[in-house]
């Protein structure tokens, strides 16, 4: 394994480029040092939405193993369509795999009422198997919704009407009590301050990239007492 940077690399695999400056601007308020490596591959999200995950499979496991032979710790999936693909790639790679709406999802499952939210519908199922994973024996009660219109904003880059649309949406659903919301998708996590819900809201590129960067300093301490 190549150790580069004072606390390590991470690769990021992304399938739009507007995560990257998100997961910088992470990485410099909560994780100095930590070198991050952007993959950015817009097209396995269009073949994931037209044929499901496991049609981009091959191509998911080829962009992961590029990471690993440019030297990554470990790997985060930033797109929540394919998460679930990558995560079964990371046996062979010798490296973390993970995907960034994990740990949402394990904060979302103390929760006995969850509202899921997407932009995009092939982003619900994914989310809801993810969730029924950390919630176990006792599931919790899961609602979805789809935020009509509000992908094309975003894929016409109006980020300000998509994140609009997804504050406006999450303001409108009802409000159970103990009830949490959980933003599928990590582009719209700053809808978050656009909100005025009161009740918690919950997204992936905070928890995601914390876990992440655990993930590559456990993997540097073990290659360094190898």
């Amino acid at each position: 394994m190549v150790i580069t940077g004072t606390a390590g690399t991470l690769a990021l695999l992304h399938t739009s480029p507007v995560h990257v400056p998100v997961f910088d601007g992470l990485r410099d308020r909560h994780h100095p040092g930590l070198v991050l490596r952007h993959l950015v591959d817009e097209e396995l999200l269009v073949r994931a939405r037209e044929a499901g995950p496991d049609a981009v499979a091959g191509a998911v496991a080829a962009a992961l193993a590029t990471a690993v032979a440019d030297g990554a710790d470990a790997v985060l999936c930033t797109c929540s369509t394919i998460g679930g693909v990558a995560e079964r790639q990371a046996g062979p790679l010798g490296v973390p795999v993970l995907r960034v709406d994990r740990p949402m999802a394990a904060e979302a499952a103390r929760f006995r009422r969850i509202v899921v939210v997407a932009a995009l519908h092939s982003t619900l199922e994914p989310t809801v198997a993810l969730i029924a994973e950390e919630t176990g024996p006792d599931p919790s009660i899961v609602s979805t919704a789809v935020i009509e219109g509000a992908w094309e904003r975003f894929e016409a880059g109006d980020r300000d009407g998509y994140l609009d649309a997804v504050a406006a949406a999450v303001d409108a659903a009802p409000d159970t009590d103990g009830s949490v919301v959980v933003l599928a998708q990590a582009s719209m996590a700053d809808a978050v301050e656009r909100m005025t819900t009161r009740r918690p809201v919950l997204a992936s590129p905070r928890p995601g990239l914390a876990a992440a960067a655990g993930a590559v300093a456990a993997a540097r301490a073990a290659a360094a007492g190898a």
